[in-house]
């Protein structure tokens, strides 16, 4: 029976913990623990033993990893550095009845990856008592059994070791028996004689003692029968059996087979076997027959779960008669376990800038297997941009090979695949999903190189003049696109006065709206920003091009359309059909088209008698004059552009047929005011100047004529004035509309006598109005040569050369 002065020391047996840090090479550690430890029982210090502060213990994940075991016996406490249990030990369990019992341990360090084996040397402490395979063990006896004679008894299982192993044995004092030990064999020596007669039956107790302290005992009764004559016990062919059996062997396959003999004949000679005491474990792995002593696998023998089995065979004959062998069974390793491959750590995701060799991973690869069948191959199987590199033992660091690039790759699927090298070999794999966490690495990028925007003038402020998109492949805030105009000035006001961009959508609106004639074109610059940190950004440029509008009806210089004045023409009677009579000039602010003006004439006093050059503007006569014509002559002259819808503006002409004043009888009658008679003398006194004017010019060009020796003449009929005073003084010409510029005039002087009066050209009043190309060339040899230009065909002097930018389709006319 069990000792109870164990119970009360066995408390303080479990708070007990031997600790013994050795040197081993590679800094490995070893501790020393005792079975049976409560839980959150510290073992020791590895932050201490390791040289390690507790917040590098933390940071760099220290761990445990258990080998060859299912079960995780102990951890680390991260705040005090300690190695504590976390399950129970059991020495039994593990070790069975080896001598020493170690569990390996895998203290892993991360950042760098560094690796200390740790060996936890398990001591045994008493906590089984010895134990016999029955309760009480019958045995008969013949009366004729010589003084001496020997009775093995099976002896006492105890699972613990050493010294608390089963050490001694005490058998109750009797008449007949005394207790042999010899090397752990059990006899009972008959002392006296049995005289049946007198007993027949008795029990004897025996007690087996282990060496623990406090001591634990276990009792069995041996129930002996007195029998007649029964003189020889069973004798086993050898002492010891051995035999090795693969793993994995099926069911019913031979072990071995054991034999035994009897002298004795009869009852006395039959022989029955049995595998004496073994744990249940063992006995639920192998049968023996009891007839032939054939040894059978009944279970499942793994070599990963006991390399061998230690049993005692026992012989008895037909009269309880018994002897005992020993049976070793060696498993031998077969390769039946697969490497398992665990992650022992994983960054995810990872940075898409991590540099190549950083390592995101630790993986530990695992086979049961002994030798060559446990040696594991670990391998990548697809073509990604990480590796494996061996680290230490059985240990792979997952390393990056090459610049990650989520906008490319943004998840890897990585396959890890563990061979070993059995044979046949078997493998397994292991598919980690690893997922790249976005860097803001890329700027926004347009669509397009350049933007252009095209916008009619007078539009409606607020209105859409384009949209500009820009992508970027980050993900998230990192490729979330802003846009914004970057500051600017045109024609000196800030271009967000101009336009305005939807930070959103990119789309650009006109804040104002636009005039042609004061701006034709502006660019601005779009910028696109991503929300990154920090943030990227790209420029764009948008170039905004302004249409024309047909806004602008056309401008009458000449004559003037409105006032309390008014401008008469002198026409000579002798005027012929096709004479010049008069020249209407108008220009236009619009451009293209619709500034190309028309001319004409919708009403007249004599509407046969005069006309006018659609496209020239000049008044021309359409036949002779008579003398039954009449001398006022009322002309009504509409200026039309060509754009859709056209615009017009109406001007009087007012025409004299004379040939001098003195013929002119009243001319109040052709004033505009019948109640202001001072426009008349301002009539008279402005044709008398233009006539005296015009004498005086002649003679001049008659003098230079004569003087060069050169004699330009040009037929003209009629005669006209158009004084410089008609054109408006701060009248500009916005490039390219090809109308008149107020830089330049050009005035004309007839004489009023006949169709083959002189002609004079006056050049403009400034010589830098046009380019030289554009206009009439001024050098020395316009001086000898005045009217050379006048001999081109189709020249008239009435109308100016175009300035810059003015189409050739253009009708625009000026003096």
């Amino acid at each position: 029976m069990e000792d109870k002065g164990f119970t009360g020391l066995r408390p303080i047996l479990l708070f007990t913990v031997f600790i013994a840090t050795l040197d081993l090479v590679h800094g490995d550690l070893s501790y020393s623990v005792q079975e049976e430890m409560k839980r959150d029982s510290v073992i020791g210090n590895v932050a201490k033993d390791l040289g390690l502060d507790l917040r590098a213990l933390s940071n760099r994940k220290a761990r445990v990893d258990f080998e060859d075991t299912r079960k995780i016996y102990c951890e680390i406490n991260l705040s005090t550095g300690d190695l504590i249990t976390s399950e129970r030990i059991d020495r039994e369990n593990l070790c069975g009845k080896r001598a020493s019992c170690v569990v390996k341990v895998d203290l892993v360090l991360e950042n760098p990856l560094e690796l200390h084996r740790v060996s936890l040397h398990v001591q045994d402490v008493n906590d089984n008592s010895p134990k016999f395979r029955e309760n009480s063990i019958e045995m008969e006896i013949s009366e004729s059994a010589e003084k001496g004679t020997r009775f093995s008894i099976e002896e006492a299982n105890d699972a613990d070791i050493g010294q608390n192993a089963v050490q001694r044995y005490i058998l109750q004092k009797n008449d007949n028996f005394i207790l042999s030990v010899d090397n752990k064999k059990v006899e009972l020596v008959l002392e006296n004689r049995l005289d049946r007669e007198k007993q027949k039956e008795m029990n004897l107790l025996l007690t087996a003692l282990d060496g623990g302290s406090p001591q634990r005992s276990g009792t069995v009764v041996i129930h002996v029968t007195v029998l007649d004559a029964n003189d020889n016990a069973p004798v086993f062919s050898q002492a010891v059996y051995k035999a090795s059996l693969p793993e994995n062997s099926p069911l019913d396959t031979v072990v071995m087979q054991v034999s035994a003999t009897d002298a004795d004949e009869g009852v006395n000679g039959d022989v029955i076997y049995n595998l004496g005491h073994s744990s249940e474990d063992d006995a639920n792995i192998f049968i023996i027959n009891a007839k032939t002593g054939e040894i059978r696998v009944s279970g499942t023998v793994d070599f990963e779960e006991n390399n061998s089995f230690e049993m005692r065979v026992q012989a008895k004959d037909g009269l309880g008669l018994t002897s005992y062998a020993k049976v070793v069974i060696d498993v031998t390793d077969k390769n039946d376990n697969s490497p398992q491959i665990k992650v022992k750590s994983l960054t995810n995701p990872v940075p898409e800038d991590v540099p190549p060799g950083s390592e995101v991973g630790i993986i530990n690869v695992q086979d049961r297997d002994s030798e060559k069948n446990g040696k594991v191959r670990c391998s990548i199987q697809q073509n990604v941009p990480f590796k494996l590199v061996p680290s230490i033992k059985n240990y792979y660091s997952l390393v990056t090979t090459g610049q990650l690039d989520r906008e490319l790759v943004s998840d890897y699927n990585i396959t890890i695949r563990a061979t070993d090298e059995g044979s046949p070999p078997l493998s397994s794999s292991k598919t980690l999903h690893l997922s790249v966490a976005d860097i803001n690495d890329n700027p926004p990028v347009f669509e397009e190189e350049s933007y252009s925007a095209y916008v009619s003038e007078n539009n409606r402020a607020g209105s859409t003049l384009c949209s500009v998109s820009a992508g970027d492949p980050d993900w998230r805030q990192n490729g979330t696109v802003i846009y914004s105009l970057l500051a600017a000035e045109v024609n000196g006001a800030p271009v967000s006065s101009y336009v305005s961009v939807n930070g959103d959508t990119g789309l650009i609106h006109a804040v104002r709206s636009f005039d042609y004639e004061q701006l034709r074109s502006f660019k601005v610059h779009v910028m696109a920003r991503d929300n990154g940190s920090p943030p990227l950004s790209s420029n764009v440029t948008v170039s905004v091009f302004i249409s024309d509008v047909n806004d602008n009806s056309p401008q009458i210089l000449y004559p003037a359309p409105e006032g309390n004045s008014f401008m008469t023409e002198l026409v000579p009677k002798a005027s012929h059909g096709g004479s010049l009579v008069s020249k209407v000039i108008a220009v236009d602010a619009d451009s293209g088209q619709n500034a190309w003006l028309s001319y004409h004439i919708v009403k007249s006093s004599d509407p046969g008698l005069f006309s006018i050059g659609v496209h020239s503007g000049e008044i021309r006569t359409q036949r002779d004059i008579s003398e039954s014509d009449s001398m006022k002559q009322n002309l009504i002259v509409a200026v039309k552009d060509n754009g859709q819808p056209s615009l017009s503006a109406t001007c009087s002409m007012y025409l004299l047929i004379s040939d001098n004043l003195a013929e002119v009888p009243e001319l109040k009658d052709i004033s505009y005011d019948e109640k202001n008679s001072k426009l008349t003398s301002y009539l008279i006194i402005a044709l008398v100047s233009v006539s005296t004017f015009f004498l005086t010019f002649i003679i001049i060009i008659l003098g230079v004529r004569f003087c060069r020796r050169r004699k330009p003449r040009m037929l003209f009929d009629g005669a006209v004035t158009i004084p410089g005073a008609y054109l408006p003084p701060n009248y500009a010409d916005v490039d390219g509309t090809g109308t008149l510029r107020s830089a330049y005039n050009y005035d004309a002087y007839l004489t009023t006598g006949s169709r083959t009066s002189d002609f004079k050209f006056v050049t403009s009043y400034n010589d830098n109005t046009l380019p030289a190309e554009q206009t009439l060339r001024k050098s020395p040899t316009d001086f000898d040569e005045p009217f050379e230009d006048l001999h081109t065909p189709g020249f008239s002097p009435f109308q100016r050369s175009k300035p810059r930018g003015f189409d050739d389709k253009a009708t625009n006319h000026s003096m």
